[in-house]
């Protein structure tokens, strides 16, 4: 498998890629394996909810390749990712699909391949996708794990050189540059350095090798710095910045990226000639480096503190991991979804295995959600009081100072009993939730082994607190919101509907995906004595408490007028009149159907909505070309044109509102022709699995955005 994944990075040309796999759920994308990077550069995006806004997920929702042949494409399709990435490149995320999804792959090129994709490339990676989802059928026949149990794997390119040694790094660079100075590996640490380079530095090759710069040499321990290394192995296209060496020796940096590492040239302002046209970035030194400090390249802090860890900058990793998360959870909607972010994406990124989110609610603190803990574990840690000493998350929240415990024992000493409840965890990272100087909440990320925070970690992790409490406390707002409006809305809807004798009828409610689940989507059946019924569905504008209330009153009206015997006509007028005097400035679709079994026709009325599916006995299937009148709540004198059709014995009907056919792109003239096709070919005989049938075939083409109602009604051959 994995030989067969490098050889797919190595055909296709590109420079990084990485293999995704769907995880049991089918509801999360897992990095299983990764080709010209390290696993701390892709860390951000080692899980992708199948439901966001990225390139793979698209792929593996639509089936379908997608390709950005470009920053400003990226930018444009995918913020998101481009945030992240702000690097000059190309990418395709494909599916990795045979005779089941099993996940997607994703190819990063540089920016100097032709922004395009040629049929014969589509064609290619498309064939190696399958290849690879074959080689994954085969292991699971075999009854293999679709995993690896130690997580991420990166693998080498194929046909690519041995582990580098020193000699090697030294060819490579020659290779690279006509002269040489030092070389990184893709992971930026040092495998080869010059004399002149260790003068130049301040370090000997025996304290450069195997480090990484912005570690082992202080004055470059910089974003700036590191951001330049991360442009260099994304983008694959060669860097240069300057540097200043304590107190005011100019450097000036040129890195050479390929697939087995970056050759580095660094010589004082003015000794190289201009090798580059790329743009320059100009940084100086830290603060408090004002010292030179000789043969070590360590510098001290004006204060006297020397190597103070609060002054430690974040690493850049961490620094667009920041930004990354940042932006995921300004699109989270609900509490659930915060939850699901954490526990997805920044659990992973800060190596957790456990964690707990509490939400602060009449002097307690109660757990929301949490991963890697045991009921028993969650059951005692939930409802402690807001001022609990039993935790640190008490002191937490009152002092709003973020507390981290790098063993047991250290958490031991402060509080007692709090390790033997937690499950076994090793260490612990206390983040208070605070708004506005109010507490709302805490949210903890325990270990299982002992580890320490480092300076910089801590930084972003107490940055990353308050985004989550910024979220944490909007979802709540939506999720207050959206069950007032899902109570009126589920109140206002039938919950069974009657039995009509001669009549089999079924329907189904879906509310949109997750962010748009409250709509004005409603359908009725109204019993008109022994030989008539009355079908009604509607749609009401809008995704809010005010479309569920509408709608609520437009189903009230219609059922009102049918049951005195109204014609379909004057039924759509008398809601339409009702509308246009409550002066509401939301619009209404809406379908009216009268059933007279005794005369054995259908009469139907519709206000601007999609025409229902008739299926006659023999199997033939078509929508009803129905003159349609105009949206509810227009016109105060609107007609509405009345047609009718046969309803022998075996007739089916099936009303529906827009969000069932209704996709991006496609005519809706298709779409229904489509859906109409389906039915004549679907051969349940229950409604309920016929429902089911339809519905899957519409959600199988795009991710539902608006609400679905299907009534369906099937006259009986034998009453």
């Amino acid at each position: 498998m994995d030989a067969a994944f490098a050889e797919t990075v190595r055909r296709t040309g590109a420079s990084i890629g990485v293999l995704y796999l769907l995880d049991a759920d089918r509801q999360l994308l897992r990095l299983e394996v990764l080709c010209g990077a390290s696993i701390e550069l892709a860390a951000p995006w080692a899980r992708v909810s199948l439901t966001a806004p990225a390139p793979v997920a698209d792929a593996v929702r639509q089936n379908r390749l997608i390709w950005l042949g470009g920053q400003e494409e990226i930018a444009h399709r995918y913020p998101r990712t481009a945030m992240a990435l702000p690097y000059p490149l190309t990418m395709a995320a494909a599916p990795v699909s045979g005779v089941r999804h099993w996940g997607a792959l994703l190819l990063l090129w540089s920016a100097t391949r032709p922004p395009y994709m040629t049929g014969r490339e589509r064609g290619h990676i498309m064939s190696r996708c399958r290849r690879l989802a074959r080689l994954l059928e085969e292991a699971a026949e075999r009854g293999l794990p679709r995993w690896s149990d130690a997580g991420p794997r990166v693998v080498a390119p194929a046909a690519a050189r041995p582990d580098v040694s020193p000699a090697l790094a030294v060819a490579d660079f020659v290779e690279r540059l006509p002269g040489g100075s030092c070389a990184l590996d893709l992971e930026g640490h040092f495998t080869y350095v010059s004399s002149g380079a260790c003068e130049l530095l301040g370090r000997a090759a025996g304290e450069l090798l195997g480090t990484l710069p912005w570690q082992s040499v202080r004055w470059l321990d910089d974003p700036l710095y590191e951001d330049r290394y991360r442009a260099a192995v994304i983008s694959r296209e060669p860097v240069s910045f300057t540097a200043c060496r304590p107190p005011d020796q100019w450097l000036e940096f040129h890195l050479f990226p390929d697939s087995s590492g970056i050759s580095v040239r660094l010589a004082p302002i003015g000794v190289l000639p201009r090798l580059l046209t790329a743009p320059r970035v100009t940084g100086t030194a830290g603060a408090g480096e004002t010292g030179d400090t000789g043969d070590t390249g360590d510098t001290g802090n004006t204060g006297g503190a020397k190597g103070a860890e609060a002054a430690t900058p974040a690493r850049a990793g961490q620094l667009y991991q920041l930004v990354h998360l940042a932006s995921a959870l300004t699109e989270v909607v609900g509490v659930q979804d915060v939850i699901e972010l954490i526990a997805d994406q920044i659990m992973p990124a800060f190596g957790a295995q456990g964690l707990i989110l509490s939400i602060a609610d009449a002097g307690r603190l109660w757990i929301t959600g949490h991963r890697g803990y045991t009921p028993e574990a969650v059951e005692r840690l939930d409802g402690l009081t807001v001022d609990t000493e039993f935790t640190p998350a008490g002191r937490t929240l009152a002092s709003g100072i973020p507390a981290f415990f790098a063993s047991a024992a250290e958490l031991s000493r402060i509080y007692p009993d709090a390790p033997a409840a937690s499950g076994g965890k090793q260490a612990w990272a206390f983040l208070p939730l605070i708004i506005s100087g109010k507490p709302i909440g805490c949210c903890v990320l325990s270990y299982d082994h002992p580890r320490e925070f480092p300076a910089e970690e801590r930084a972003v992790l107490t940055s990353l607190a308050g985004l989550i409490a910024q979220a944490l406390d909007r979802a709540r707002l939506y999720d207050t919101k959206h069950a007032l409006a899902h109570g009126l809305q589920q109140a206002l809807l039938p919950h069974v509907l009657p039995e009509v004798t001669g009549l089999r009828v079924a329907a189904r409610y879906l509310p949109a995906t997750r962010g748009m689940d409250i709509g004005g989507d409603f359908y009725d059946v109204i019993r008109l004595g022994d030989t008539a019924a009355a079908a009604v569905i509607g749609d009401v504008q809008g995704h809010n408490v005010a479309a569920a209330a509408l709608m609520g009153q437009v189903r009230t009206a219609v059922h009102a007028h049918a049951t005195v015997g109204t014609s379909p006509a004057r039924v759509l007028a008398a809601a339409n009149r009702l509308l246009t005097d409550l002066g509401v400035d939301l619009f209404t679709s809406c379908l009216y159907a009268r059933l007279d079994f005794a005369r054995g026709r259908v009469t139907l009325a519709s206000a601007g909505h999609p025409p229902p599916l008739l299926r006659l006995p023999d199997g033939d299937t078509r929508p009803l070309v129905l003159p349609p009148g105009p949206l509810l709540g227009i016109d105060p004198d609107a007609d509405f044109p009345v047609t009718e059709v046969p309803l022998a014995p075996g007739t089916l009907l099936a009303l529906y509102t827009d969000g069932l056919v209704e996709t991006p792109g496609v005519d809706l003239d298709d779409s229904i022709a489509a859906l109409a096709e389906h039915l004549a070919h679907t051969g349940h005989e229950d409604l309920d699995l016929l429902i089911d049938d339809l519905l899957r075939k519409a959600s199988a083409a795009r991710q539902r955005t608006d609400d679905v109602a299907l009534l369906v009604l099937h006259r009986e051959s034998n009453p």
